[in-house]
């Protein structure tokens, strides 16, 4: 045996062995037994791939920006709240879900707020329409952020009412994921338009090279928020794009997002201030005063709290209050999802909510425009199935990109975040928690002409497909913890 190739199988095996020690640590063990594999296969291929993409949290610096936001906006609502004698989560929350408004409030630092109206919208041009309306109304500031923010037909009239608010000396910033937004061909054209338009903009989660800062390059920011003075307010899971997504095939979507009124929309645009900190290093500090002025309005009689999430915290929010919620239900649970990847945690919730008589209902697309998350998501429904989950199909080529969950008839969470391992650790995501039976009961209606849309999948018939398809929803399973 060569001296070199002596000195290469060394190399790999110590190269093995170091991966004892790196990849489980703070790590999933699903996640950590999928790295451990491949780099036990390919050790050397495998710790670069590692190196590039194994950790899904964002640099030390930024993860402290976070935590510089979150003290700054906690004392500001606990002072506030002290001062106006704001009513605590027992007096203003249904009893059973009280403790995952404490949760919430634990892993986000915001706490639930009264005073609140809600407006679930689910047509795809009213939403757009809407939103210039608001804008057209503006008279201090507007922030706006979005995953994919694209110029093109339908979106141009957005831009010319940022135009308008310009003339009449409305402050406009605008954020924009640098990925999501990049891969659109007038991308260019848009930014050069936001500069003539004196539109203050950053793009979110650039490309960053190896060394201090570094993150890995698929953190993507998913969040859609629109702020307009602090008074209203939208999030959902539109983009700010045709309803195409100028697509070569015949998919079009269907989305859902909120219009928000009240005290929230101080926590939304708490978000928008986190994630323009952590951008641009600048802080905007014009938060506490605004939302004094709010909480002595009275919006409505709504319930609401925020939820972000992402790569930020500590914690992985959404999932941990999903579940919460799930384990709270007590006669239904509807998951309206294109994207539905779940982890163990995740599951083993839905099951037991089933088995002991909770109807369980997931609503996910027959049309697919994600081939690998779609075989993924497809390779849950047999346990879904033997649990009693019922599972339905929303029928193509439309595409149902919503995203929320219905708790009984008194709860809905609405936003950007999917039901899969990358909305739970690798995006920023953003949702809402809208509490009480009234303010839930446009979006049941949603829901009812959602299905009568959507076809159910016959269990029987689903369990006895072509093996081909089995093995790809099976190999495709396996690879989605390698996160």
């Amino acid at each position: 045996m060569s001296v070199a190739l002596i000195a290469w199988l060394t190399i790999e095996m110590i190269l093995r062995i170091a991966t004892l020690f790196v990849v489980p640590r703070n790590r999933k063990p699903t996640a950590g037994l999928a790295w451990m594999l491949v780099i036990f296969l390919m050790p050397i291929p495998g710790w670069i791939i590692f190196s590039v993409i194994g950790s899904y949290k964002l640099p030390p610096q930024r993860r402290d920006m976070q935590r510089t936001l979150d003290a700054y906006i906690e004392g500001t609502l606990h002072e506030i709240r002290h001062k106006k004698q704001i009513k605590v989560v027992d007096e203003i929350i249904p009893a059973k879900y009280q403790q995952a408004s404490i949760l919430a409030q634990s892993l986000t630092h915001f706490p639930a707020f009264l005073g609140n109206k809600v407006e679930p919208i689910a047509d795809y041009d009213k939403t757009i329409s809407n939103i210039i309306k608001d804008i057209d109304q503006a008279s201090r500031y507007i922030y706006i952020e979005y995953y994919i923010l694209a110029l093109d037909e339908t979106t141009e009239r957005l831009f010319e009412s940022l135009k308008r608010a310009i003339s009449r000396g409305v402050k406009v910033r605008v954020m924009y994921d640098a990925y999501g937004s990049r891969k659109y061909k007038r991308f260019s054209e848009m930014k050069r338009l936001l500069d003539d338009l004196g539109v203050e903009h950053h793009p979110m989660l650039p490309l960053t090279l190896p060394g201090r800062g570094y993150m890995r390059p698929d953190l993507r920011n998913h969040r859609k928020l629109v702020v307009v003075d602090g008074a209203i307010g939208y999030t959902g899971s539109l983009n700010m794009i045709a309803r195409s997504y100028h697509r070569s095939d015949s998919i079009v979507y269907d989305e859902l997002t909120v219009r928000l009124s009240g005290p929230i929309v101080q926590q939304l645009r708490a978000v928008f201030l986190t994630d323009w900190f952590s951008e641009t290093g600048k802080m905007l500090k014009d938060t506490g005063t605004v939302l004094e002025e709010l909480v002595d309005r009275n919006y409505g009689a709504t319930s609401m709290q925020m939820i972000p999430s992402g790569p930020g915290y500590d914690d992985e929010n959404n999932l941990k209050v999903f579940n919460a919620i799930f384990y709270d239900a007590r006669e239904s649970i509807t998951i309206v999802n294109p994207y539905f990847v779940p982890d163990e945690s995740l599951i083993v919730a839905l099951i037991s909510a089933a088995r002991r008589g909770v109807r369980v209902r997931l609503i996910n697309s027959e049309a697919i425009d994600q081939r690998f998350v779609a075989h993924a998501q497809r390779s849950y429904y047999e346990e879904m199935f033997r649990a009693g989950v019922e599972v339905y199909l929303y029928e193509a080529p439309t595409l149902l990109h919503s995203k929320y969950i219905l708790i009984d008839d008194d709860l809905s969470l609405v936003g950007s975040s999917n039901m899969d391992i990358r909305s739970f650790e690798l995006n920023h995501e953003l949702t809402v928690m809208v509490y009480g039976v009234k303010d839930n009961a446009k979006l049941h209606r949603i829901t009812e002409e959602y299905l009568e849309k959507s076809k159910q999948v016959n269990a029987k018939r689903w369990l006895s497909r072509p093996p081909r398809l089995q093995l790809l929803d099976n190999l495709a399973r396996l690879t989605s913890s390698l996160q």
